[in-house]
C-alpha cells in the first residue's frame, strides 16, 4: 500500500468514525437505517462523497462499524486488565462481560434486529465470530487445528445467548446477566473437561487413530500472506 493509499484510507476511517458518532443519537429512533445515515451525514459535516466511500451500504455499514468499535474497546479493556490474576474461565467470562459493558444497549438492540433479517444474517454471524475470535486471540489462544473452530463456535453460542439475555435484563447492574454468563461458561468448561477425559478413553483413542484422523487435516486459517507462491510481488511502502 502506497503512502497515498494509506492517507486516503485514514481519511475514510476518520469520516466513518465521525458518521458513527453522529448516528448514535438517531439510532434509537430510526435504527441502523438509511434515514439514520442521512442524518449522520448532515450532522457530522462529512462530505457526501466521502460519506458514500466510508459507508457505501449506508446504515448497514454504520452498524458494522459500531460493532467493530465495540470489539476494539473490548480488546483494549482486556489488555489493560490483570488477566493473570483470574482463572482461565474467568478470563473468558471477563471478555464477554466487558464487551457488553462497553456497549450502548439500545444501539445493540437495533443492531440485533437488523442482523436478524435473512439478508443480513450471515454478516451478523460473521461479526459475532470476529468478536469471539478477538477474545480468544487476546487470551493468547495458539490452537491451529479443529480446536480453533470449536472454541470459537462454542463461545459464539455463549456470547449470543448472553447478549439476548442482557437485552431483556432489568436487574440492577445486570447482575442476572452476569450470573447467566457464569453458568454458560461453567457449562463450556465442563465440556472441555469431558473432552480431556475422552482423550484418555481407549475407545476414543482407537477412534482418533482411525476415522478420527480426518480431524488432523482441519487447520486454522492462515493469517499471514504466503510469499512463496509463483507470481507473488511484495508490496511497496
Amino acid at each position: 500500500m502506497t503512502q497515498t493509499d494509506k492517507t486516503e484510507e485514514t481519511h475514510i476511517e476518520e469520516a466513518r468514525a465521525r458518521l458513527l458518532d453522529a448516528a448514535l443519537m438517531n439510532v434509537v429512533f430510526d435504527g441502523w437505517s438509511d434515514a439514520t445515515f442521512a442524518a449522520a451525514v448532515a450532522d457530522s459535516g462529512v462530505d457526501a462523497g466521502l460519506a458514500a466511500q466510508a459507508c457505501p451500504r449506508k446504515g448497514l455499514d454504520l452498524a458494522v462499524a459500531f460493532h467493530r468499535q465495540g470489539d476494539r474497546a473490548m480488546v483494549a479493556a482486556m489488555q489493560a486488565a490483570d488477566l493473570a490474576a483470574m482463572r482461565y474461565s474467568e478470563r473468558v467470562a471477563f471478555g464477554v462481560r466487558v464487551r457488553l459493558e462497553h456497549a450502548d444497549r439500545e444501539a445493540v438492540r437495533r443492531g440485533a434486529a437488523l442482523f436478524a433479517l435473512p439478508q443480513h444474517g450471515a454478516e451478523g454471524a460473521g461479526l459475532i465470530w470476529g468478536t469471539v475470535g478477538a477474545i480468544w486471540d487476546t487470551l493468547g489462544d495458539t490452537s491451529t487445528d479443529v480446536n480453533w473452530y470449536t472454541k470459537r463456535a462454542t463461545l459464539s453460542a455463549v456470547y449470543s445467548s448472553t447478549l439476548l439475555f442482557w437485552l431483556g435484563d432489568d436487574s440492577e447492574g445486570f447482575t442476572d446477566t452476569w450470573a447467566f454468563l457464569d453458568r454458560r461458561i461453567a457449562n463450556v468448561m465442563q465440556i472441555e473437561k469431558t473432552k480431556a477425559s475422552l482423550r484418555e478413553n481407549p475407545l476414543a483413542k482407537a477412534f482418533m487413530a482411525g476415522p478420527g484422523r480426518l480431524f488432523d487435516h482441519i487447520k486454522a486459517p492462515v493469517r499471514a500472506a504466503q510469499t512463496d507462491l509463483p507470481g507473488y510481488i511484495a508490496p511497496k511502502d
